[in-house]
């Protein structure tokens, strides 16, 4: 049997592609709510672990726009989980296996004010509030890394409390995206709880050293420098294995549109080296900008910098631009077929605020086999 072949950059010619391994259909589903569901990374990664994503909840429309287009088997709905007047929304709900989703974060982020008393930090009640209502089976519950430790470590204290009194047994895990095969060094944080009394187990990383991460370079170098209208034919053929796997079943490019550079921006720019920072540059102009991730470019031999909502400070690893929606999509491992709609910084945002679907997938799988062995399980066990 032939194997494919892609072009190497880096050896200047082609290699040919290990066989990738057979993946058992996964005959038995499972369905979920998805809140906070944002664009939707969390329920494309776990459909491709088996798990069905019946309902989105979200109050940005954009997003569910986005996520309609993407999902067009799941319902979704506009509702503010932060709102007290939810008794209409619970009673329509549908059962489910698993509910799970990432409240708003900016409440408890090392990059916002970390307040314990923010507003932003009680719509995990909202959350809470589903998960008592239906008792799924599992919740999975998602955050950023310092839910752990906001205010001495009592804030988390009472979220578990609160779920444990509803018969959860939890376990949580702080999990490097990047050690799962996206091309991210993004960090988050993951409460799941369980009815069972079977042991959950969280996923073990994948590609744990330099060697075997994927790279900037791997995720991004069959992009082109400049803006392409929507649906437009890959220019190049792929180059890595990662490339393949993004490009899979998509008809073309979506969503690559540059940004417009003042000069001077630009300029700034190419003074520093792959992989650079405002520290290599000129004196002049190392105080062009008062934040300390300013003037970051990417290295391509690495995994990015967690991606963000667009604030512009963060550049390609060898155009002299910041990167494209498509560009930061790829870094987050949705795949070239995902398409975002909405204005560009929308997009952003969106992309941003989303969680990687190749980190959701793996998590997925380790919930659906704990689904599986519960089910499994002996009387006595359960």
């Amino acid at each position: 049997m032939t194997r494919p072949l892609l072009f190497d950059d880096r050896k200047q010619g082609f290699r040919e592609v290990e066989p990738t391994r057979t993946v058992l259909k996964r005959i038995t589903k499972y369905s979920a709510i998805d809140l906070f569901s944002g664009c939707g990374g969390l329920s494309y990664g776990f459909e491709r672990a088996g798990i069905t994503t019946s309902l989105a909840v979200d109050n940005w429309a954009d997003a569910l726009k986005t996520f309609n287009h993407n999902h067009p088997k799941s319902s979704s709905e506009l509702v503010d989980l932060g709102r007290k007047d939810l008794a209409k929304f619970m009673s329509s709900l549908p059962q489910v296996d698993v509910v799970f989703g990432g409240p708003p974060c900016q409440g408890f982020s090392i990059s916002g004010k970390r307040d314990p008393n923010d507003p932003r930090n009680l719509l995990y009640k909202g959350f809470y509030e589903v998960v008592a209502q239906i008792m799924p089976r599992v919740f999975l519950m998602e955050n950023v890394p310092n839910l752990a430790s906001m205010d001495g470590g009592r804030l988390i204290t009472e979220i578990e409390r609160d779920f444990s009194s509803l018969g959860y047994k939890l376990n949580r895990k702080i999990l490097l995206a990047s050690d799962y095969g996206v091309p991210q060094n993004r960090r988050r944080l993951f409460l799941v709880g369980t009815l069972s009394n079977n042991d959950f187990n969280f996923p073990l990383p994948t590609s744990i050293d330099m060697e075997t991460k994927i790279n900037c370079w791997d995720a991004l170098s069959d992009l082109p420098e400049f803006s392409l209208p929507d649906g437009a034919a890959y220019s190049m053929p792929a180059k890595s294995e990662y490339q393949n796997l993004m490009r899979r079943n998509s008809p073309g490019i979506f969503n690559h549109e540059i940004t417009l550079h003042s000069d001077q921006t630009k300029l700034i720019i190419s003074l520093v080296p792959d992989g650079g920072n405002y520290k290599d540059l000129p004196e002049e102009y190392k105080s062009t900008r008062k934040v300390n991730i300013a003037w970051t470019r990417y290295s391509s031999q690495k995994p990015s910098l967690t991606i963000d909502t667009g604030h512009r400070h963060h550049f390609h690893y060898k155009f002299n631009r910041i990167p494209t929606v498509r560009e930061s999509a790829r870094l987050q491992s949705f795949p070239d077929e995902f398409i975002f709609l909405g204005s560009k910084t929308s997009q952003y945002k969106q992309v941003g605020n989303a969680v990687p679907p190749l980190l959701a997938k793996v998590v997925g799988e380790a919930i659906y086999s704990h689904l599986i062995e519960a089910s499994n399980a002996s009387p006595n066990d359960l």
